[in-house]
């Protein structure tokens, strides 16, 4: 049998933070900083292989945010994952029908290639919401501890390390794993990187209940993944389970023109988007001009090849080690296969930590590197000269089981 929660931290400091004294300071074995899909699933399959661990998560609650956007779960490595998990029956029944259609327009609206789903691909869609429901709700009670910003983390002797809390709690840990994405607080104990500008902007829009409210857009997007590519710039949209149409304006563009934009003022921030959109076909503007919501992203990528030299009692994954544009759709696939894996390995090599990591790092870096410099050449064909040509030609050349996710990615 595996040591339970109780055991690892006191009672008291998981109930409720307010109640945590300053300063106050426990011991978990495992230590996963981040409580995205990567850490849950690592956490899964430690559970699964009677290993306990504690997510230390920033959110305040599961409920704290959306989860929102669609992700293609690919059969090499995101349902791996869930077989590790056990849990790829379960995933099967939240899957979104239809979900795999995909649209490829020109900016005067010409629908170039559309695919229907014909439920035998095997990137099934899922809801980033629903696919992080299932992971939280099949971990013990007390796993993840909500609420914790970590404001500092620190080598100690023997591979140990410490994590210090914004509210004063401290956690010493035997093996620390960062999964707390792009901006990472883990990182810098094992790398100098840090993540860079890759040229391109998103300013993200929603249409909620698209079919009552935005016929036209609902009609435009169709039932899946929606693509619009020209003069280095694009409209990318998928529906969402509950009905609406998740829309991200995409523009090349410096890093600081979000800047000049007032996103707080909604009808300005649309008019200074659009006007990047000047000659486009009237519905395709129409997915920022009728939108509710409006907000800016700027993407930025980790150095391809991110690699580093083994340092003892810790280790990343997903985003913390190898973040990418979501232009190869491989972000939270990756994430989720660094976090089966690394459990595997950790389970495979008891009482030896640093041969766990050895082994796991060693087949994680050529993958990332892998991942990665594939999607910063989707991102050079999606944004680059003749844009909308080549993604012709490589739909029409790709078999019929490529998936859309290869190109077009976690944008979904």
């Amino acid at each position: 049998m595996f040591a339970t929660v109780d055991a690892v931290l006191p009672r008291r400091s998981r109930r409720s933070p307010a109640l945590r004294s300053p300063m106050s300071t426990s011991h978990s074995p495992v230590a996963i900083v981040g409580g995205g899909l990567g850490g849950l699933t690592a956490a899964r399959v430690l559970h699964v292989n009677g290993i306990e661990s504690a997510v230390f998560e920033l959110e305040a609650s599961p409920a704290a945010r959306t989860q929102g956007g669609m992700l293609d779960i690919h059969a090499a490595n995101g349902q791996k994952a869930l077989h590790a998990a056990g849990l790829h029956d379960d995933f099967l029944k939240i899957v979104h029908v239809g979900g795999e259609s995909m649209r490829l327009l020109g900016p005067d609206g010409t629908v170039h290639m559309a695919e229907e789903d014909d439920g035998s691909g095997e990137r099934p869609e899922v809801d980033r919401g629903d696919l992080r429901d299932l992971l939280l709700n099949s971990l013990p009670e007390g796993t993840v501890r909500w609420g914790r910003k970590v404001t500092g983390t620190r080598a100690l002797d023997g591979g140990r390390h410490e994590v210090t809390f914004a509210d004063g709690s401290v956690v010493t840990t035997d093996l620390l794993i960062g999964a707390d994405g792009a901006w990472s607080r883990v990182r810098p104990l094992v790398s100098d990187a840090k993540p860079a500008y890759t040229g391109i902007s998103f300013v993200e829009t929603d249409l909620l209940e698209a079919d009552t409210r935005h016929p036209r857009g609902a009609a435009l997007v169709g039932d899946g993944f929606f693509i619009c590519l020209g003069d280095e710039r694009g409209i990318l949209a998928h529906r969402e389970t509950d009905g609406s149409l998740h829309v991200y304006t995409a523009l090349r563009t410096d890093e600081g023109w979000l800047d000049t934009v007032d996103f707080t003022d909604h009808a300005a921030a649309k008019a200074a988007v659009l006007s990047r959109f000047e000659g486009w076909d009237d519905g395709l503007r129409a997915l920022v001009a009728d939108a509710e919501t409006i907000t800016p992203r700027r993407i930025h990528a980790l150095p391809t090849g991110h690699r580093w030299e083994r340092v003892p009692g810790v280790t990343l994954l997903g985003d913390a080690a190898h973040l990418m544009s979501p232009f190869a759709g491989e972000g939270a696939n990756l994430a989720m296969l660094d976090g089966a894996e690394l459990a595997l390995a950790v389970a495979a090599h008891p009482g030896d930590t640093e041969a766990a990591l050895a082994a796991y790092e060693q087949a994680l870096f050529p993958r990332s590197e892998a991942s990665a410099a594939e999607s910063a050449a989707s991102l050079e064909t999606m944004f680059g000269p003749r844009a909308l040509e080549r993604m012709v030609e490589f739909f029409a050349a790709a078999p019929d089981d490529a998936g859309t996710g290869d190109q077009a990615g976690e944008a979904r």
